[in-house]
């Protein structure tokens, strides 16, 4: 190009000197052949397709510059496009990686065990394992398949999933998840799902599926693009051609105009400045566990007014722990929690796990129960130590009051109990016909670490109003949501309730995003404007039905997840703004100064590749408490 230049200058000055102007030609063939190959073929498909595109645009101008003399331009103008894509496909392809890095963290093998007392194993490819088949997990190595831990302990790293910072310990009886690193220990693992199902491979293709979704923006460009670019080849050739037609102006100048227009109104910043933004948020969503279904879920997310979070196992812990023991016979507290849990030893009630962990953590031996009966709906029954004891709902009381020792007492104390938004269960004795009360045991289903700050946060990220969505009486949740810092209760809700619930949240306050576990808030989740499952890893529902998957349990999550997808339309509207700056001010420049084609070259490729890297700054994003911010 430079070259083509210079002996064509040589050339003017020296006119017998006709070789040089031939051999400055072929270098700009060159250089037009080099700079505009991979454009003139992606035109010519596009034509094909009956579509015309910022290709076509940039090979039309070069040719025209050349046909004018000014081959330089042409040359330039190819170079700097050829360049600005490649610059461009470097961007988005930061993007795909921080995507395509979680398909590294699947291992192709496993160490296969034949049996559960083995201890060495044979190593095989992960995709021949079979459900029920047990993998040994050694220290350093990751988890080859999900599962469920059946001997040994260890802490494992789960940050790539699920996107929590501290290592977790698992121990006989937990989930392991393909991908995780195990830290220390060595354990067994009995699969649970194959390769192809497991946690991670449903992330990585719900992640790749969502670059395939465009967002809302990124649909409207694309199909304004067309409309666009022949408006640009219309008012190309209208100022190329009327100038000189009507008023009489030199054809060369007006010709090189209009070129300089084409350039200046292509509309490649505009096109990219979308992809590059909302495939960098995804990417770094997908790196902390919060895995976007697509990019429309991006901007949907940034517009959300108000969230409705259901309770159990949202804003709670989702499991019941003992509070308190009330004695209330001639058994101190320990005895009662003795007798307790062994009767709930027999049990696999949620339930009885508490009573089982309170009288672990006290350090209360139990006795195994004799003649154990489950009584469904009200508790279980059996001999304890020679005598006949009962624990189970206060409702059991009800039934047999007129057989209950100081009736009014009991129940005046269990009622002061429940409307401190405890759980009560009650241990009795048998003494003939007469059942004793000897003591009352309260649980609660305690909130998450963290709650009232989180709503806070999301305050501050600009959400107008936070709402709890529960089956709890009224007086529970109001005390809940009290705690937390809530705005408003939904109290006594059914599940098929829920989706109601929102519907009228969105009616007052704008577009609401939904909260939930994923299994029994399926339809609220699914219906909602915008519905996110949290505590997700491992739960197909929530994977299939949300369009927000938070694969941890981290609360915290969700005022990121808000706060990027306001940064993400934040940059979206930084780089419209920059393109569209651009050209209006390109425009303005080639009718006010006579802007020159290469400076419009430099403006319109130079606004692509800005806008690009402006949308990758996403990658960066981060979140400080009360403060979101990109670094």
């Amino acid at each position: 190009m430079v070259g083509g230049e210079i002996l064509l200058r040589m050339a003017d000055s020296n006119p017998s000197a006709g070789g040089l102007r031939l051999a400055g030609w072929l270098f700009f063939a060159v250089a037009y052949i080099c700079g505009g190959y991979f454009g003139l073929l992606a035109s010519i498909d596009s034509l094909k397709a009956r579509k015309i595109d910022i290709d076509l645009l940039m090979v039309l101008a070069a040719i025209g510059a050349a046909s004018v003399g000014a081959p330089f331009e042409g040359a330039l103008l190819l170079f700097l496009f050829s360049l600005s894509n490649v610059l461009q496909d470097y961007a988005l392809n930061r993007t795909r990686s921080a995507i395509h890095s979680l398909a590294r963290l699947r291992p192709d093998t496993a160490v296969l065990l034949d049996s559960e007392e083995s201890n060495q194993g044979r190593v095989v490819q992960a995709s021949e394992v079979e459900p029920g088949m047990l993998v040994q997990v050694k220290p350093g190595h990751r988890v080859p398949l999900d599962g469920v831990v059946i001997r040994g302990s260890s802490t494992v790293d789960q940050s790539s999933i699920t996107g929590e910072s501290m290592p977790v310990t698992k121990q006989a009886g937990d989930d392991a998840l393909a991908g995780t690193i195990n830290q220390e220990g060595e354990f067994v693992v009995r699969v649970t799902k194959r390769s192809g199902e497991s946690t991670i491979a449903k992330v990585i293709e719900l992640v790749e599926n969502a670059r395939e979704q465009q967002a809302h923006t990124e649909r409207f460009l694309e199909r304004f693009e067309q409309y666009y670019a022949i408006g640009v080849i219309a008012a190309t050739i209208a100022a190329g051609t009327i100038p000189s037609l009507l008023f009489g102006a030199d054809w060369g100048p007006t010709v090189y105009r209009a070129i300089t227009l084409m350039v200046a109104a292509s509309p490649c910043a505009l096109i990219i400045s979308t992809p590059a933004s909302i495939l960098s948020a995804i990417g770094n969503g997908a790196r902390r566990g919060i895995l976007f279904k697509g990019g429309v879920h991006v901007e949907q997310a940034a517009g959300i007014q108000a969230i409705a979070f259901d309770k159990t196992g949202t804003l709670t812990e989702g499991r019941p722990v003992v509070q308190e023991v009330v004695a209330m016979g001639d058994l101190g507290t320990n005895d009662i929690v003795a007798a307790a849990a062994a009767l709930e030893s027999r049990s696999e009630h949620v339930i009885a796990r508490a009573v089982l962990e309170y009288a672990e953590q006290n350090q209360v031996a139990w006795s195994q129960p004799d003649d154990f009966k489950s009584r469904s709906g009200l508790g279980v029954q059996g001999s304890v130590n020679g005598q006949q004891l009962l624990l189970g709902s206060p409702s059991m009381l009800q039934e047999n009051k007129e057989n209950v020792t100081d009736f009014t007492s009991v129940q005046a104390e269990i009622e002061r109990l429940e409307q401190e938004i405890k759980t009560v269960i009650v241990l009795a004795r048998a003494n003939g016909s007469q059942w004793q009360v000897l003591g009352l045991i309260t649980l609660i289903d305690r909130l998450r670490q963290g709650v009232p700050a989180m709503v806070k946060q999301l305050r501050q990220a600009g959400i107008k109003h936070v709402v709890m969505l529960t089956g709890d009486n009224r007086t529970a949740a109001r005390a809940i949501a009290n705690e937390a810092g809530i705005d408003e209760v939904f109290p006594e809700l059914l599940p098929e309730h829920k989706l109601d619930a929102v519907r009228r949240i969105e009616e007052k306050f704008g577009p609401t995003a939904m909260i939930g576990d994923g299994v029994n808030d399926a339809p609220a989740l699914a219906g909602a404007r915008l519905g996110i499952a949290m505590g997700a890893a491992g739960t197909d529902v929530a994977l299939e039905t949300a369009d927000i998957v938070l694969l941890s349990d981290d609360i915290t999550r969700i005022p990121y997840l808000i706060a990027l997808s306001r940064a993400t339309r934040r940059t979206l509207i930084t780089n419209i703004s920059i393109a569209l700056g651009l050209i209006a001010l390109m425009i303005t420049g080639i009718y006010l100064i006579d802007l020159p084609l290469p400076l419009a070259v430099i403006g319109h490729e130079g606004g692509t590749v800005l806008v690009s890297l402006n949308g990758i700054r996403l990658l960066l994003f981060k979140h400080k408490t009360g403060n979101f911010h990109l670094s």
